[in-house]
C-alpha cells in the first residue's frame, strides 16, 4: 500500500505546494466533501452570463492562487459555457488551464469524478498527473439512470422496439451509459445492468420519478458498500432527455485506493511544457509525444498499466 498520500503536498524545495484547483461549471457539480482531505471545488457559476472582464478576472485569480486549474464539465454543459471558457484561456494565453469533458459520462458521474480529483488534489501529485488522472478514473465509474421515457434519449443507443415500449404508460427503463451502454425495461426477465466487479459506493440523484428500484434492486446487485443521495444536476434533464429520471453512479470512494491507482501508472514529462503526465497527451498544452523510430500505440509501454487490486488493462482514450 502506498502511503505518500498521507503526507502534506510539498515541492522539491520542501515548501508547501499550493494544490491545483479543480473547477466545475455549476454548484450542483460541486458535491459535498467525501472526507476531511477533499478540497473545495472552484465553482465557475454563470460564467457565460457574466461580463467577459469579470469572468476573465475570476479565472485569472484562480490561476494565480493555485498555479494550475482543471475545469471539469459534462457534455450537456451549454455550448456558450464552453465557448466562454476557451475564450478566456485564449485571452490569458495560458497553458495552466486544462479542460476535461468526459463525453460518455452523465452529469452526476462528472460531479463524482470532479470530487475524486478534489480528493487527489490534496496529495503529492503534480498538476499534469492530476489532470491526466481524470481519464484513468473514468474507467472505474459505472453510471446510468432509471428513466420514465426513452423518447428523447440520444446519448445512449436505443433500438426502435425499446423506443416504442417507452410510450406505454407507466413504463420504466434502466439505462447504463458508462462503461458499457445498456437499456433494459423493468419488469422483464433481463432487467439487470452489468455492474462493477470491485467494491464501490453508490450515489443517487432523484428527479421527477418515483421508484425504489435503485436502492432495493440495483444497489444489492452491484454489492454497493454504501448509498448516498445528492440533488439531481440541472444538466441531467438535457443529458437524459427527460426530467423523469433517477440518476446513479457507482464509484471508488477511498482516497488511498484512488491514490494507489494513479501512483501505479508510469509518469513521463511532457516534451513541450515539461509537466509530468500519464497517458499519451498533455491535458494542459495538448502536446502529443514526438515520434521516434517505431513508436508503439502506447509509446512502447503501459500507459495505464494493470494497477492492483483492480487489475484490468485499460485503454488510453
Amino acid at each position: 500500500m502506498h502511503r505518500r498520500h498521507t503526507r502534506p503536498s510539498t515541492g522539491v524545495d520542501g515548501e508547501l505546494r499550493v494544490p491545483t484547483a479543480i473547477a466545475v461549471t455549476g454548484a450542483d457539480l460541486a458535491l459535498p466533501a467525501q472526507d476531511e482531505r477533499t478540497l473545495p471545488a472552484a465553482v465557475l457559476r454563470d460564467i457565460d452570463r457574466q461580463p467577459l472582464e469579470q469572468a476573465l478576472l475570476a479565472v485569472q485569480t484562480l490561476v494565480e492562487q493555485h498555479g494550475h486549474v482543471v475545469v471539469v464539465y459534462s457534455r450537456a454543459t451549454p455550448p456558450g459555457v464552453e465557448h466562454r471558457l476557451r475564450t478566456i484561456r485564449s485571452l490569458l494565453e495560458s497553458d495552466r488551464i486544462a479542460f476535461f469533458r468526459p463525453d460518455d459520462l452523465p452529469p452526476l458521474a462528472v460531479a463524482v469524478l470532479a470530487r475524486q480529483l478534489r480528493q487527489l488534489a490534496s496529495c503529492d501529485l503534480g498538476p499534469g498527473v492530476l489532470a491526466s488522472a481524470g481519464r484513468l478514473l473514468t474507467h472505474y465509474l459505472h453510471a446510468g439512470a432509471l428513466l420514465g421515457s426513452l423518447a428523447r434519449l440520444d446519448r445512449v443507443p436505443v433500438d426502435l422496439k425499446a423506443h416504442a415500449r417507452s410510450w406505454v404508460p407507466g413504463s420504466q427503463f434502466a439505462v447504463l451509459a458508462h462503461p458499457e451502454p445498456r437499456v433494459v425495461r423493468l419488469g422483464t426477465p433481463d432487467a439487470a445492468l452489468p455492474g462493477p466487479d470491485f467494491g464501490t459506493s453508490l450515489l443517487v440523484a432523484r428527479g421527477q420519478l418515483q421508484s425504489d428500484w435503485v436502492g432495493t434492486t440495483l444497489a444489492p446487485a452491484w454489492q454497493a458498500r454504501g448509498l448516498r443521495e445528492a440533488p439531481l444536476p440541472a444538466e441531467s434533464a438535457d443529458w437524459w432527455g427527460t426530467g423523469k429520471a433517477i440518476e446513479f453512479c457507482a464509484y471508488l470512494p477511498d482516497l488511498s485506493v484512488l491514490y494507489q491507482l494513479v501512483a501505479s501508472v508510469r509518469q513521463n514529462p511532457c516534451h513541450w511544457c515539461g509537466l509530468d503526465v500519464i497517458g499519451d497527451r498533455c491535458v494542459f498544452c495538448s502536446a502529443m509525444p514526438p515520434v521516434h523510430g517505431e513508436l508503439q500505440p502506447y509509446g512502447g509501454r503501459r500507459s495505464y498499466g494493470d494497477p492492483q487490486p483492480y487489475g484490468r488493462r485499460l485503454p488510453v482514450g
